[in-house]
């Protein structure tokens, strides 16, 4: 086997050395400091904000973030990102007040650059489309509303007294006995 410098899999196997350097402490502080900058700072709708962002913007090493995120969130940086955006978009699918807005700017507003990339990630956290949730979630397409019936005209007293002088007038043959 040394001629072809393959070695057994177990002695492959190594703990990395920045994972030492990180105590529970450590964890707890670098974790709070991703949730302010992602969720309360709202970076998380950045399409661009990378973990390369989130680091420099905290000041710690992207191993580091990489390494916590996992620990604290059992998840990579991007799949964190997109709970966190399928999480508003869930909000805003089911949200009387974006009604006006398609799917596809809820997408772009929570942080999706394409409405396929939305899709798939929406369908693989929740199971169904958007589009099913948000039907399911009590949202009626416009092209599934009864028509709006329109408004009848008021009867004013004018015209009620213009229709009983033509009724009770000797020229209607309707008043001749």
């Amino acid at each position: 086997m040394a001629k072809y410098n393959i070695t057994e899999k177990s002695e492959k196997v190594k703990k990395a050395l920045y994972r030492n350097a990180i105590t529970p402490a450590f964890v707890e502080e670098v974790a709070r400091k991703i949730i302010m900058r992602l969720m309360v700072e709202q970076k998380y709708r950045d399409p661009s904000y990378s973990a390369r962002h989130l680091s420099k913007d905290i000041n710690v090493n992207m191993r580091h973030i990489s390494a916590i995120v996992n620990l604290r969130f059992q998840q990579n940086y991007s799949g964190l990102v997109a709970e966190m955006r399928i999480c508003e978009a869930k909000y805003m699918l089911q949200d009387r007040s974006f009604d006006n807005m398609t799917v596809e700017d809820i997408a772009i507003k929570v942080g999706f650059t394409t409405r396929q990339s939305f899709y798939a990630t929406f369908y693989k956290l929740c199971g169904i489309t958007p589009k099913e949730y948000r039907v399911a979630n009590g949202f009626i397409p416009k092209a599934e509303l009864p028509p709006v019936p329109k408004p009848k005209k008021k009867k004013t007293k004018k015209a009620a007294a213009k229709r009983s002088k033509r009724i009770a007038s000797p020229n209607n043959p309707a008043t001749k006995n």
